[in-house]
């Protein structure tokens, strides 16, 4: 995993652009069951818009004793994000209000955009800040905004049934290692794991820029993620060997939630559980309301919470390391076994199907106490895609024979997913 990581490491990724590209291509040639698509720029996703490519030549600063500080060929994360053509000379002082620095980390270079306003600038570290001399600086930055696309992939691996566990993870990150790369190695390596295995359930993993790309994706296929889509992870910061980290889904009460807190419940070392309130990825597009897809997060050391993040010093090695990838595979493919174990079900209809038509239902009922019939007709209406089998047998109070005599009839029937 380590090696498919260095490949990807020095790529310019954005939410636009060249990087995430070769990125997908790359990630392709370890799965070639990876689609590639794409949008273009300008179209309409909800309330957003999809940008213009944006590329970029090269980027320095040239100090007045001729020094090339912040180039971009050296660290890519030294140019703000999206930032636009600049070639001009500079006093120190106007040059400082389009520097970014972190003064509590002096050594670090600092990860930022302004994708929705037109800037330019530089991050630096604060060691460096402090060396500038007084005089004119050069500053040149060879960017272009074009209308192009944005990309991503997805690989879909097909199981007996259509019903589906989803996973996400983003591709629109510089140089960063736990923070971008560690999800999207993780995601190739076990979609490797699950296509080798026979399976009950389908899998689909979608490589995205985030929250632009996720919005997207959505638009373009939430009437089949609301069909199939019976579960959801959004997979980042997976690649350290700190801590574990849970943060449920909006509603809390998944098949998700459920199985992510019994492999949480099981994990060894140091382990913290938030709330929806502290969620800070894609989960706030799958969750959002009107929406709402069963998608929670079962990480390692939460963004925002470990002091490398969005900086240089998220590197592969340090932060992000092989131990920290390996058991969190072995976590993600303990997800996949705990899934294939469960019988989770969906009704095929809207509303009540008429079920005397199917002999499930008498046509003149004189006793009103509950029998056969109405057990069925409880099954049924709590066959909605989100709960498993065996919590459906505990919620009617029937024995678990009697359940999975009742889920083998309909399925019979063809009444339930």
């Amino acid at each position: 995993m380590i090696e498919l990581a260095k490949k990807l490491w020095p790529l310019n990724r954005s939410l636009t652009g060249k990087g995430n590209l070769e990125t997908l291509k790359i990630i392709k040639k370890y799965n070639p069951h990876l689609k590639i698509k794409k949008f273009k720029s300008g179209t309409k996703v909800f309330d957003w818009k999809i940008p213009n490519e944006w590329k970029v030549n090269k980027a320095y600063i040239l100090t007045p004793d001729g020094k090339k500080i912040c180039d971009f060929k050296k660290n890519n994360l030294h140019l703000l994000g999206y930032s636009k053509k600049v070639k001009k000379k500079i006093d120190l002082k106007k040059l400082k209000n389009n520097l970014f620095f972190i003064k509590k980390k002096p050594h670090a270079i600092p990860y930022l955009t302004s994708y929705y306003k037109k800037r330019w600038g530089f991050c630096i570290s604060y060691n460096n800040y402090k060396k500038l001399i007084p005089g004119k600086y050069h500053v040149n930055i060879s960017s272009s905004f074009k209308k192009g696309f944005m990309h991503y992939g997805e690989i879909y691996i097909p199981g007996k049934s259509k019903l589906e566990v989803t996973f996400s993870t983003y591709i629109c990150h510089p140089s960063l290692a736990n923070n971008e790369l560690s999800g999207p190695v993780l995601l190739t390596f076990l979609a490797k794991f699950i296509s080798q295995k026979k399976r009950n359930y389908s899998y689909r993993i979608i490589f995205a820029p985030e929250t632009i790309g996720t919005i997207s994706y959505i638009s373009k296929n939430l009437e089949n993620l609301k069909k199939f889509c019976i579960a959801g992870y959004v997979v980042t910061c997976v690649g350290d060997n700190r801590s574990y980290s849970y943060i449920p889904s909006r509603k809390g009460n998944t098949i998700s939630d459920e199985v992510a807190l019994k492999i949480f419940s099981n994990l060894n070392g140091k382990k913290k559980k938030y709330t929806w309130l502290d969620r800070k990825s894609d989960e706030r597009q799958f969750c959002s309301p009107n929406v709402d897809l069963p998608f929670c997060s079962l990480i390692r050391t939460k963004y925002h919470s470990y002091p490398e993040y969005h900086t240089s010093e998220d590197k592969i090695g340090s932060v992000m390391n092989a131990n920290g990838l390996s058991t969190s595979l072995k976590m993600y493919k303990n997800i996949i076994q705990e899934f294939e174990k469960k019988i989770i079900l969906k009704s095929k209809f809207l509303c009540e199907p008429f079920m005397t038509k199917y002999n499930l239902y008498p046509t003149i009922r004189l006793d009103r106490k509950k029998n056969y019939a109405q057990s069925i007709m409880d099954f049924l209406s709590l066959s909605d895609g989100t709960i498993s089998l065996d919590q459906i047998f505990k919620k009617i109070k029937i024995s678990k024979k009697k359940s999975y005599e009742i889920y083998k009839l309909l399925k019979k029937k063809s009444l339930i997913y």
